[in-house]
């Protein structure tokens, strides 16, 4: 039976609700010093706020070695009434330090399997994902390694597969790996970030194949986006692609949370959504909320 793997267990996809398709309520990453989310109150914090606009799953993409914190999930997801995803996979290397990458070299696939099916560490979470990422325009060595462990694992599970797309490029890389070369399905294969990247060329040649679309956060000061993103959902809707596209808010440093007075999980429901309102209507906003998270993150789990 297909479902989606929470922190709590498996559910049917139509439970999830109004759905935060790619955000982390924690991450931390060399390449942010000083912003980490290891705060469980200010977690606790932006579930409730969460919550409190209607909102009914996070899909949490941090993967291995970046503080997911797997242990502290069921509880936050008791206490707010919100559906937890979590994530296994491998980020950039960038992300890392040497000593972390060599431990999990020649075991790659096999760790991944593990917390999917048995749990992360010794918190008995299973992840529900595998979280893996491209690069600019482009994927190098570290890439296709952590992919190819990805579409191994995903064979022996059936765990669908998020990419993080470095600003939203190398989308079509990805889907000739993954979908190609390594024989992933379509349908379980979610990329990240298109928002950074508004080329709409490419997002109807990435739809086409069958895999979801993320358009997930507000823009930083360099991703010229905001204004681009309701366009360009309103054009894969228009193309008949509005059933392949998710909506996140990739919430990764302590200043982006709504509690310290950014943006945070909240956004997503209090501004992104009635903005594609206008562009869509309530009701198809609604669909790319609920039902397509549903459809996106369940699994025929194996």
């Amino acid at each position: 039976m297909s479902a989606v793997r929470t922190v709590l267990g498996d559910v049917p996809g139509e439970r999830l609700g109004v759905c935060d398709a790619h955000d982390h309520l924690f991450f931390g990453s060399p390449r942010l010093p000083g912003q980490e989310l290891r705060d469980v109150a200010a977690a606790r914090g932006e579930l409730a706020a969460f919550r409190a606009l209607g909102g009914g799953a996070v899909v949490q993409w941090t993967p291995y070695g970046m503080g997911r914190r797997a242990a502290d999930l069921p509880a936050l997801s008791r206490e707010s009434g919100v559906h937890v995803v979590a994530a296994t996979g491998l980020h950039q290397a960038a992300h890392y330090d040497e000593q972390t990458l060599t431990g999990v070299r020649g075991r790659l696939a096999e760790l991944f399997v593990a917390e999917l099916n048995d749990g992360i560490g010794t918190s008995g979470v299973r992840a529900g994902l595998i979280k893996v990422a491209g690069g600019f325009h482009g994927l190098d060595a570290h890439a296709r390694w952590t992919m190819t462990a990805a579409a191994e694992a995903h064979h022996a599970t059936g765990a669908p597969i998020a990419v993080h797309l470095e600003l939203g490029t190398a989308a079509l890389d990805v889907l000739d790996l993954l979908c190609g070369e390594l024989e992933v399905p379509p349908h379980r294969v979610v990329l990240g970030h298109l928002n950074r990247c508004p080329d709409p060329v490419v997002h109807r040649q990435a739809a086409r194949s069958g895999c979801y679309l993320a358009f997930d956060g507000p823009s930083r000061a360099h991703h010229a986006t905001d204004w681009r993103m309701p366009e360009a959902v309103r054009a894969l809707a228009e193309a008949g692609f509005g059933d392949r596209v998710l909506l996140g808010g990739d919430t990764t440093t302590a200043a982006a949370r709504s509690v310290n007075g950014g943006p945070g999980m909240p956004y997503l429901l209090r501004r992104i959504g009635p903005r594609l309102a206008v562009e869509l209507g309530e009701d198809a906003v609604r669909r790319i909320l609920t039902r397509n998270p549903g459809r996106a993150f369940a699994a025929d789990w194996r």
